[in-house]
């Protein structure tokens, strides 16, 4: 046995030595190098190649909070009625790649933006313009009822070469954009997003000309509608999801016999044409300056399709209308005064194309009607034009805005800024006519008034000269705010302006004072009691914390 032992363990080294001196002779695999992620000097500070490529890359972001207060006028029911503070928290992550070529720098740029809001619709709670455009959602839970909302936007995602510019970036048109405000309430153009195809040509010493065709769907305003659909968000569903078209009543005269009779138009618009913006501006170290000017086109649908319309006389096919805008814009530079310091003035001018104004910056712009207040005394009307319903055809509406702010640095850690816009809607004329003829042949004189808020009356009325719609308006916006920066990439900051609209001539019914008055009519007509106005204001504060990274 102990025989056996013997040989089995000799066998075993034997057997060992043999495998250790084959194992002697293989290759040793090497570990493959790691290729470091190494810093791009080519683009300024915080790029670096993506590894195994020749592109830099920089990654950024943001994160921000804000608070906000405006009074409110007002407790009447409605679906926010009684707030006046609303938060809002902001997420920002941008991704800037860039690569060297033989035809120059290859960029590719992309924003993403993620919030939650809450609160009442002002004083930096809910948007309903994110909403009506589909960026924002709102919370569902009842006790919210609209107080609560959530979105994602996809702020940017263009591509840059040889002059060239494709994708989702801020319109060519804008200049001043609001760069030194919280709120973006002064009257200004300034579309955070659109998608675009554009080319910019340089020719030395700072000067360029950019020819851009624009998404025009990103500067619409309705056009007028005395029939307007609202849509209103109660259970989580727009009331008028499914609805084709927005109804705007116009004479109809069938087989040349009389009287005429009254059909509607689908006045929501198509996207026929896109927007032509061009540019030419010019950059030194004394500041900028630039010329935009941009056409926008108004084109909507025909008469209802259940009009018998092939024998129909007295309008025709609504014509699509060419509106236009024109702006200049001036940034001077002033570290005369203090490093960092800069003044914005702008102008802008438009027939057809109100948001290349900005004039419904504050209230926002995609609704035909506006009460931004709580407790508004009477509504303002943005829309790009009205439908004359005797002719059938569209009646443009102009705008004209002017703004101005200055910032001014204190310190290097503490510095504000002070700005302000007047700007003025006027209709064209006739408009109001127009709709008034319209609202007796749907309505009759002393009928019942079908229309709500957007009625117009009976020409010669006492209704027709008080109601508010197709009104020419003005608005004021003033204000300043004041940041502190400990440290660097950290801003804590308060702000605060006051807005006052007002209607150019005449008075206005009060609907805070006089909420009944537009369902008065006949009253109103034989001189009944109703409470005017001619102007409305209100103040806003907000607070902000943001880090850039």
């Amino acid at each position: 046995m102990r025989i056996l032992k013997t040989t089995l363990l000799c066998s075993g080294a034997a057997f060992t030595a043999v495998g250790a001196a084959h194992a002697a002779d293989l290759p040793v695999k090497k570990a493959v190098p790691i290729e470091y992620v190494r810093v791009c000097g080519a683009y300024g500070a915080g790029f670096f190649y993506i590894p195994g490529t020749d592109t830099c890359l920089r990654i950024s972001g943001r994160a921000r909070f804000e608070g906000g207060y405006q009074p409110t006028y007002t407790r009447q029911s409605g679906t926010n009625n009684g707030d006046t503070a609303g938060y809002r928290g902001l997420l920002r992550i941008n991704m800037d790649a860039r690569t060297q070529t033989a035809y120059g720098t290859l960029r590719a740029f992309v924003r993403l933006e993620a919030g939650s809001r809450t609160g009442g619709p002002y004083g930096g709670g809910t948007s309903g313009t994110q909403q009506r455009i589909g960026n924002a959602f709102p919370g569902l839970g009842t006790d919210e009822f609209g107080r609560a909302q959530q979105y994602v936007n996809v702020d940017k995602a263009f591509i840059q070469f040889a002059g060239l510019t494709a994708g989702r970036a801020s319109s060519f048109f804008d200049f001043y954009a609001h760069d030194f405000e919280f709120a973006a309430a002064t009257a200004g153009s300034d579309v955070f997003s659109t998608n675009l195809l554009a080319y910019t040509a340089t020719f030395g010493n700072g000067f360029s000309a950019t020819l851009s065709v624009e998404d025009p769907t990103a500067r619409r305003t309705p056009v007028f509608s005395p029939l307007a659909i609202s849509a209103t968000v109660s259970t989580g569903s727009v009331q008028n999801f499914g609805v084709t078209n927005q109804p705007a009543p116009v004479f109809v005269n069938f087989n040349g016999r009389t009287p005429f009779t009254t059909s509607t138009l689908d006045v929501i618009q198509r996207n026929e044409v896109p927007d032509f913006v061009g540019v030419v501006r010019l950059d030194q170290a004394w500041g900028s300056a630039q010329l935009s000017a941009a056409s926008h086109q108004i084109d909507v649908g025909d008469l209802a399709n259940t009009v018998p319309v092939a024998g129909a006389t007295g309008i025709a096919h609504t014509r699509a209308a060419y509106g236009y805008a024109v702006q200049g814009g001036l940034k001077i530079n002033a570290p005369f005064i203090a490093p960092g310091d800069a003044l914005y003035l702008q102008g802008a001018y438009t027939n057809g194309a109100q948001m290349y104004s900005g004039y419904c910056s504050y209230s926002g712009c995609y609704a035909q009607t506006a009460t931004t207040i709580e407790g508004q005394k009477f509504a303002q009307y943005f829309n790009d034009a009205t439908v004359n319903p005797i002719t059938g055809q569209l009646q443009k509406a102009t705008n004209i805005t002017a703004s101005a702010a200055y910032l001014h640095y204190w310190t290097p850690e503490w510095r504000s800024a002070i700005f302000g816009s007047y700007g003025e809607q006027d209709f064209s004329a006739g408009a109001r006519a127009g709709q008034g003829l319209i609202f007796s042949g749907v309505n009759g004189v002393a009928g019942a008034n079908a229309f709500g808020t957007n009625a117009v009356g009976v020409p010669g009325t006492r209704f027709y000269a008080l109601s508010a719609p197709l009104r020419d308006t003005y608005q004021i916006v003033a204000g300043a705010n004041i940041i502190w920066s400990p440290v660097k990439d950290l801003d804590i900051g308060l702000e605060g302006f006051y807005t006052q609209i007002g209607v150019k001539n005449g008075r206005v019914i009060d609907i805070d004072k006089d909420p009944t008055a537009y369902t008065r009519i006949s009253a109103i007509n034989a001189g009944g009691f109703v409470r005017t106005t001619t102007s409305d204001g209100i103040e806003q504060i907000r607070i902000r914390v943001q880090r850039d990274f």
